[in-house]
């Protein structure tokens, strides 16, 4: 088993940190769960083992986000990337009209997938300034008759959030909430769907949760593929096929320790500070900056630079050296990106705080 010191800060923006007592946990049940003689990995998904494991999920899930009962929540496969295209299946149900907000590389492909199925209208965006706000939107900036309103509520790459929803009116709000999902405290009440591949905060890439009033549900064509409907996951405790057992078993182990923790409250709270310090730092630097507009920065993914690219790439090789790793901006826009999702510690802050620094000091 490889100690803290062995373990580098892995600054990635998913698959991405883990709580290190929750996967020494899991590796010492590896192979042998609960004394049942064999692992998670291998069991049937209809034993009552993993039936416990399971429906302990959801209700932990449950209670850590306040889920009324009038939702169900699901375990799914395909990643965010499938609900592109599940949510208009299953959720343009009248008007066949959606509205999307497109801040960045995922919502653009959101919309696009969405358009493939009915009259979707981007509502609002920021791409002509890069994606370095968020539009500030009115309930009048919808059609009231849309069957539902899209948003991504947190932006990867370009490190911009909703600091606050928009109002839809009765008009459904769904959300991509792949990156910031568990991270803050969240209203389920306001929206009418949350999606969320799990790979950020949750556990390994291959569980989706998706988080749907039940209103919405049992209004997809005859004619949608029978995976792609909701009401056959919703009718079948997400066990309609072989729900991904492993990620689900992950996933349950995270969730309790949230709610043994102080919640989702502590986590936001934390989150904030970690944010707010290397924020901080990254102002009063002569060598950084951050180009997200302030009101709009992300509490997920810090993304900034120095002004010259040969420079961030020294960073970000020298930064791998240092145990400070996947510190290196998307491909499609460069520069540095500091993923600091729940599992990193406050102490992986102070580390790349630390190191910029230095690097700083030997770079000016």
């Amino acid at each position: 088993m490889s100690n803290q010191q062995e373990r580098v800060y892995n600054f990635s923006a998913g698959p991405s940190m883990l709580p290190l007592d929750v996967m020494q946990d899991i590796a010492s049940q590896l192979t042998n769960y609960e004394g049942s003689g064999q692992s998670v990995m291998e069991m049937s998904h209809r034993s009552p083992e993993f039936e416990k494991i399971i429906r302990e999920a959801e209700e932990d899930l449950r209670e850590i986000m306040n889920i009324p009962d009038n939702y169900k929540v699901l375990f799914l496969q395909g990643g965010g990337t499938l609900q592109f295209a599940m949510v208009p299946l299953n959720l343009l149900r009248n008007s066949k009209k959606a509205d999307y907000v497109v801040t960045g590389a995922w919502a653009q492909k959101a919309a696009a997938e969405a358009k493939k199925f009915g009259d979707i209208r981007i509502a609002g965006s920021s791409e002509e300034q890069n994606f370095t706000f968020i539009p500030k939107l009115k309930k009048e900036d919808f059609r009231t008759d849309a069957d539902y309103v899209h948003i991504t509520l947190n932006n990867t790459i370009y490190g911009t959030r909703f600091p606050e929803l928009p109002e839809t009116g009765d008009v459904p709000l769904v959300a991509d909430m792949s990156s910031n999902i568990l991270s803050e405290e969240t209203d389920v009440n306001r929206f009418g769907l949350i999606y969320a591949g799990a790979q950020k905060n949750v556990g390994p890439a291959g569980v989706t949760i998706v988080i749907i009033r039940e209103d919405l549900i049992g209004h997809a064509a005859k004619e949608v593929p029978t995976y792609l409907d909701y009401k056959i996951h919703a009718d079948n405790g997400s066990m309609y096929n072989t729900p991904p057992c492993f990620g689900v078993y992950v996933a349950g182990q995270v969730f309790k320790k949230i709610k043994n923790t102080g919640g989702v409250a502590a986590m936001e709270k934390l989150n904030r500070e970690k944010a707010e310090k290397l924020y901080r730092y990254i102002d009063e630097s002569s060598l950084y900056s951050c180009p997200v507009a302030v009101e709009d920065r992300s509490l997920m993914n810090v993304v900034f630079v120095t002004g010259d690219k040969d420079l961030d790439k020294k960073f970000t090789s020298q930064s791998k050296e240092a145990g400070l790793v996947n510190l290196g901006g998307h491909r499609s826009i460069g520069g540095m990106r500091a993923s600091i999702y729940n599992a990193m510690p406050m102490e992986g802050v102070d580390a790349l705080i630390d190191f910029m620094k230095k690097f700083e000091a030997e770079n000016k």
